[in-house]
């Protein structure tokens, strides 16, 4: 090689490491895809500001933190109903139409949230069932939003858009809370859910511009049978079934955000709240950045089992220094790896038939908004059993064991593999 083209070739290999590690974003060449990307970046930052707003706003009114955690319970309820509905209502009908008619639902209860803090009602049970009306209307859309894009993107590229996806949401995660605490000092919750209100027309706008995506195979009605057909459907398929279990033990043995305030007050000082609470987020918007290998990975089962090991690992590592700088880097770390594990398991489920995607969609989105609820109960009540320390660490140990062990009981786990390559 002579010394031109030695000069040539170190030009290019920066470019070509960074073409091969670097976030893919071939999926935004497809319009449909890339209008709702976009509509779905923007709104979730505003989502932020009223997920902010509302706990502070009914702890405002009741100076109560029982109606807080009330407020999150009464949230959650509606919201695994709706979305195991939704996910046959996504298969009933338009997916388009489904999408615009739960947007066009959240958005209202948006602006029923922005008329309550103008007119200063300051009544927790309207809160409450605002909250109720928006958690039923957002379980419905969740799973929609999801099944819809396979039919936006090449096959081979539904890992790279599920990557995108999670790295603009936990982007959204860093920014909005943020942006949220800045405006309502600066001003009051109405101006946070004004800016929510206002932000997630865009998503509106991307739904209305998307071709029809009427539904396949056999016609239903969404109703409970084929709510039914859906769950049979699920419990034949063990690869998927697995991936529900592995998460529900990451999140419901080794999530510590309920440690948080605790950590925080006996170890860190209040300061350190803010880089705990974003830390997770930190770590998946570093990953996703850097992702580009992810849809090149063939063996996706020993992937996905390494990645929850990892993040079991990092959690406890994170649980046991004694600096803040070490803990945010762990805890980073662990949402570098729950990032990774949940592109695989949001793409083994999108590899399913059509016509059961919403269905499938309605019942990871149960798993996904429990899971973490529940975890906060096990780190809590443990950490006042036992200690924060122990609670957090042997959580995260105990969701890297589990998740070993059911690779080690389950092949299948291990055995999937990329079938596009």
């Amino acid at each position: 090689m002579t010394a031109v083209e030695d000069e040539r070739e170190q030009r290019r290999e920066p470019r070509g490491w960074l073409r091969r590690h670097a976030i893919d974003i071939r999926p935004l060449r497809h319009g449909a895809y890339r209008r709702i990307f976009i509509g779905n970046a923007v709104a979730f930052f505003g989502v932020q500001f009223t997920a902010v707003a509302v706990p502070v706003q009914v702890y405002t009114i009741t100076r109560s933190s029982l109606w807080v955690g009330v407020a999150s319970f009464v949230g959650l309820v509606p919201l695994i109903v709706f979305s195991i509905w939704g996910g046959a209502i996504a298969d009933a009908y338009d997916r388009r139409k489904v999408l615009l008619v739960s947007s066009a639902l959240m958005w209202v209860t948006t602006l029923g949230l922005l008329v309550q803090a103008v007119l200063h009602l300051d009544n927790a049970w309207l809160m409450l069932a605002l909250i109720a009306a928006q958690s039923a209307a957002f379980g419905i859309n969740s799973p929609v939003r999801q099944a819809i894009i396979p039919s936006l993107v090449d096959e081979r590229e539904v890992a790279s858009a599920n990557t995108l996806g999670f790295t603009v949401s936990n982007v959204a995660a860093i920014g909005g809370p943020v942006g949220a605490g800045i405006v309502i000092a600066a001003f009051d919750f109405s101006a946070a859910y004004a800016v929510d209100a206002v932000l997630f027309t865009v998503v509106l706008w991307a739904a209305l511009r998307l071709p029809e995506l009427p539904p396949t195979g056999a016609k239903n009605s969404a109703g409970l049978r084929d709510i039914g057909v859906g769950l049979r459907f699920l419990a034949a398929h063990k690869l998927i079934l697995l991936t529900f279990a592995i998460d529900i033990a990451a999140m419901v043995l080794a999530m510590p955000k309920a440690l948080f305030p605790v950590v925080a007050d006996e170890r860190f000082g209040q300061a350190s709240l803010g880089w705990l609470y974003s830390s997770i987020a930190i770590g998946a918007v570093i990953a996703g950045l850097t992702s580009g290998w992810i849809n090149r990975v063939h063996r996706r089962g020993i992937a996905l089992v390494a990645a929850v090991v990892g993040w079991g690992v990092a959690v406890a590592a994170a649980g046991a220094v004694p600096w803040l700088w070490a803990c945010v880097a762990f805890m980073a770390l662990a949402g570098a790896a729950d990032m990774i594990s949940g592109v695989y398991r949001q793409t083994v489920l999108l590899s399913a038939p059509d016509e059961m995607r919403g269905r499938l969609q309605g019942v990871f989105f149960a798993v996904v908004a429990g899971g973490p609820r529940l975890g906060d109960l096990r780190a809590g009540s443990m950490a006042d059993a036992t200690g924060a320390t122990f609670s957090w660490v042997s959580g995260g140990i105990a969701a890297a064991v589990v998740a070993i062990l059911l690779a080690a009981s389950f092949p299948v786990l291990l055995r999937y593999t990329d079938t596009t390559q």
